[in-house]
């Protein structure tokens, strides 16, 4: 049976596109963290487009986040949040419970631009792809540093750009 062409093509043409989907998991990670400053989300993707992990910056499980300095400058390093936080990207790779091959080959959407640290984990852990929304650190020694990394091992990355959607609201009271 041949469907009638009138009827094909009738889909919704304003849809988000796989990168605009898991870039807005990313940002909704983001809002579980409870740093008063920066907030970042991270979600790890296969190959089919399927979610693996998630993750958002934040105190490492059992370390109370009620008795943790949130502060980004202090008397000496360890009165502010630095040595503390897990970043959005290691949370999600540690977040996942799959076998560690499932990670080979697959794309971490970040808010962003990784640390030299968290480019380390994602190397480690086979993430070959990374699509960040912000690069705002670019030019640091971290930054020059996690690019060196990520360049010299052949991990891809670039800047996330959407086509459709600048914003999403979600209404929790929409039915």
């Amino acid at each position: 049976m041949k469907l009638d062409e009138k009827i094909l093509g009738n889909k919704r043409k304003d849809y988000l596109k796989w990168d605009e989907f898991f870039m807005g998991i990313c940002k909704l990670a983001s809002y579980r963290s409870k740093d008063p400053s920066t907030q970042v989300g991270a979600c790890i993707v296969d190959k089919e487009n399927r979610i693996l992990s998630i993750g958002y910056n934040g105190t490492p499980n059992g370390f109370s986040d009620d008795n943790f300095p949130w502060e980004r400058t202090g008397n000496n390093k360890n009165e502010t949040k630095y040595p503390y936080v897990c970043h959005a990207e290691l949370n999600a790779i540690l977040n996942y419970r799959g076998s560690r091959k499932d990670l080979v080959g697959s794309k971490i959407y970040v808010d962003l631009f990784p640390c030299n640290e968290c480019a380390k984990a994602i190397i480690q852990s086979g993430i070959k792809e990374i699509i960040y929304l912000s690069d705002k650190y670019n030019g640091t020694l971290e930054n020059n540093a996690s690019k060196h990394l990520l360049d010299t091992c052949k991990i891809n990355y670039h800047q996330f750009k959407t086509t459709n959607k600048n914003e999403i609201i979600i209404n929790f009271d929409e039915k």
